[in-house]
């Protein structure tokens, strides 16, 4: 009898080992997934940016190229106006939060995006307004799992949290280890068909910061085939002086001349 319990005592604490280590290798590697993808919002970000960006808007019918500069603070603030064409010049957008407004200089008039809205397309490209308000809080926003590990690259899984406003119902990401940059974001909706590619490319350094210099959004909807936008950076400038000027609605026409 004394056998019999100190055996079964024996498989007992066995049952308990083998449940912890199959729970701590799941919490470590969500621990380290979520840091990942910080360190990654975070060399996307920089504690502030200003960059001058040449948009090219591609469809089967035409080509267009838009310019424009930006102005931000971590991944709450940011500031775009509008330089070229001629058209669009001294349009200025002002993002707050998980706010966002547009000053249109030809009607003198302040817009408040409403969420209606944030699906629509921004200036005509394969980009979103969303993109604008969402894209830099994905850690705070998804839940994160990596699917796999290379020499070079990290994928992971990015799925959202229940309570997060969100309009992709899942994104895998590819993350350089090198830069600790996104290489190629897929984005899917609710019922997992693919939207959208976005591929980061040309990783230049500025001062003490990497940062992928071309963009290149492929939609993949069969009505969209034939587009494509690519956004190129230059004179991009992160850490230094950024005036809060920029971050309220004044701004918007203040900053449209």
């Amino acid at each position: 009898m004394g056998q019999h319990r100190r055996r079964h005592r024996a498989t007992h604490l066995a049952i308990i080992v083998a449940m912890l280590l199959t729970l701590l290798p799941v919490s470590s590697f969500a621990d380290e997934a979520a840091e990942i993808i910080k360190k990654v919002e975070d060399n996307l970000n920089g504690k502030t940016a200003t960059m001058k960006i040449t948009m090219t808007v591609k469809t089967k019918r035409a080509e267009r190229t838009m310019k424009m500069e930006s102005w931000s603070v971590g991944k709450d603030k940011s500031f775009i106006k509008i330089l070229y064409p001629g058209k669009d010049k001294g349009i200025t957008f002002l993002k707050m939060d998980n706010s966002m407004w547009q000053y249109v200089p030809r009607i003198e008039k302040t817009i408040k995006i409403p969420a209606s809205m944030m699906l629509q397309s921004w200036m005509g490209s394969d980009f979103s307004n969303d993109d604008l308000v969402r894209e830099s809080s994905i850690s705070e926003d998804y839940t994160v799992k990596l699917l796999n590990e290379t020499e070079e690259v990290y994928t992971a899984e990015l799925l959202p949290k229940e309570e997060a406003a969100v309009v992709w119902g899942k994104i895998i990401m590819d993350i350089s280890k090198q830069y600790y940059l996104p290489s190629k974001v897929r984005y899917f909706d609710e019922e997992g068909m693919l939207i959208r590619e976005l591929a980061y490319t040309k990783v230049q350094p500025f001062g003490e910061r990497f940062y992928p210099t071309k963009w290149v959004m492929d939609p993949k909807e069969p009505e969209k085939a034939g587009h494509q936008t690519v956004m190129e950076v230059s004179d991009a400038v992160f850490d230094g002086p950024v005036s809060e000027s920029y971050f309220s609605k004044r701004a918007l026409k203040r900053y449209s001349d």
